[in-house]
């Protein structure tokens, strides 16, 4: 392979997205309407060869914004790639090329917000990026691999470079509305797999059985202790609003989920700092929800098997 110094392969991407103002994708093409060409007289003179340009083609158009197709055809590389360690990355049932396209719609949505917000990943910042992985990647040589293993060539790879930069400036918008801290309770509960066992401890709870005690019995090595959450983290609603509704020091009746049988006890409720876990989880459901919205209201044609 062709090997290129640092700064030639930047001055590539400069002199290649000089050209196309570094847009994440290329502007579909549109038609414009003819015009009447002057008809010269004929001359001995033979007309020169016109190379036509290639067009570029897409795998799916989003709000009229091409994803490209050999941008789809490097993401199912690398997931084809990711899945022989990863299987689980997947859903079971699930295609690749769904997961791939799925994934690109997304990104381009965030992109797409990005720039609507008002910031866009220019050349200088794009060139600036693209050094700092040429560095990261161990030089020129390195990276080059690396564009290879990953389904890249140097031109698709610098359309691929200013998505990404605007996908997750977008990111981090979302996930920057999240509050430092909100309502939390602090609880414990007993999981019980027969209704029976389940509603023999409620008895005993009703009878005046401190609530430890019954936990210990059933839980003995973390006692039921949920800590403290928020709203949206835990995963049966039902569970969340027993917890956010009873006071502390109350526990509530026999709660039946898809995991078994469950009983709540509330310890202690407030306003806190979310730890650094559980703001990472919020956010992740607030990019997860601020997508699904942005999806419903998206021009989506998909252009591939």
């Amino acid at each position: 392979m062709k090997a290129y110094s640092s700064i030639s392969i930047i001055l590539f991407v400069v002199l290649l997205v000089s050209g196309c103002t570094l847009t994440p994708a290329e502007n579909l093409p549109v038609e414009t309407p003819a015009t009447e060409i002057p008809v010269s007289a004929p001359t001995d003179t033979p007309a020169p060869e016109i190379t036509p340009t290639p067009e570029v083609e897409y795998a799916a158009i989003i709000n009229g914004e091409g994803i490209r197709l050999d941008s789809y055809e490097a993401s199912l590389i690398q997931l084809t790639q990711a899945l022989e360690e990863y299987p689980e990355l997947i859903e079971s049932g699930e295609m690749p090329e769904e997961r791939v396209l799925e994934s690109l719609i997304d990104r381009t949505l965030l992109a797409q917000a990005a720039r609507n917000a008002g910031f866009t990943a220019d050349v200088q910042m794009t060139v600036e990026r693209l050094a700092k992985l040429i560095e990261q990647a161990g030089g020129n040589e390195a990276f080059e691999t690396w564009l290879t293993a990953n389904g890249y060539t140097l031109e698709s790879f610098s359309f691929e470079l200013p998505l990404e930069m605007e996908a997750a400036w977008q990111r981090d918008q979302i996930a920057a509305a999240v509050s430092e801290e909100t309502e939390q309770v602090q609880a414990r509960q007993i999981l019980f797999y027969d209704p029976f066992q389940a509603s023999r401890a409620y008895d005993q709870l009703q009878a005046g059985i401190p609530f430890e005690t019954i936990a210990e019995n059933n839980d003995p090595n973390d006692l039921g202790y949920l800590d403290w959450f928020p709203r949206g983290v835990l995963i049966f609603p039902e569970l969340e609003e027993a917890a956010f509704s009873l006071p502390p020091g109350q526990y509530s009746k026999v709660i039946e989920t898809d995991a078994g049988y469950h009983i709540l006890y509330v310890i202690d409720k407030g306003t806190r700092p979310l730890s650094s876990e559980i703001r990472m989880l919020l956010e992740e459901e607030a990019v997860g929800a601020w997508l699904e919205e942005a999806r419903s209201q998206a021009e989506v044609e998909v252009l591939v098997p």
